[in-house]
């Protein structure tokens, strides 16, 4: 079982604008938060989001290079996955791969794929039909 991920952000304010409201949808709620950082919790695992110091910030993340790729989370149902998406779109927040949405990820798998203000790719995958 996991038990923390703690990500380095480059705004922690866009960041809480942007997990703040994705992660009730998802279960977690609020656990702590401090100056330079927030959490959320879902049962025993929970995220933790840190303002990286001004001196990390002169190389951007991006997820093609060596560590984190993408977090990827159980939706509760299709139907989740199309609210969520709508609210996406309501954000102004581009869907990857929107020309094969919602099957970007194969033709049994029903997901949503989108990025945090870091660019961090964020995956909502719906409960498999088999």
């Amino acid at each position: 079982m996991l038990h923390h991920v703690e990500i380095y952000v480059s705004n922690l304010q866009k960041s809480i604008e942007f997990w703040g409201w994705l992660l009730p949808e998802l279960g977690y709620e609020p656990c702590q938060k401090w100056d330079l950082g927030i959490s959320w919790k879902h049962r025993e695992t929970y995220l933790v989001f840190v303002q990286a110091e001004e001196r990390y910030l002169d190389v951007p993340y991006h997820r093609c290079r060596a560590g984190l790729n993408h977090l990827a989370f159980h939706g509760k149902s299709r139907e989740h996955i199309d609210e969520i998406t709508q609210a996406l779109l309501d954000k102004g927040i581009q869907i990857l791969y929107k020309d094969k949405h919602p099957y970007a990820g194969g033709k049994d798998y029903y997901a949503v794929f989108f990025e945090d203000p870091d660019r961090i790719k964020v995956e909502l995958v719906a409960p498999s039909m088999a």
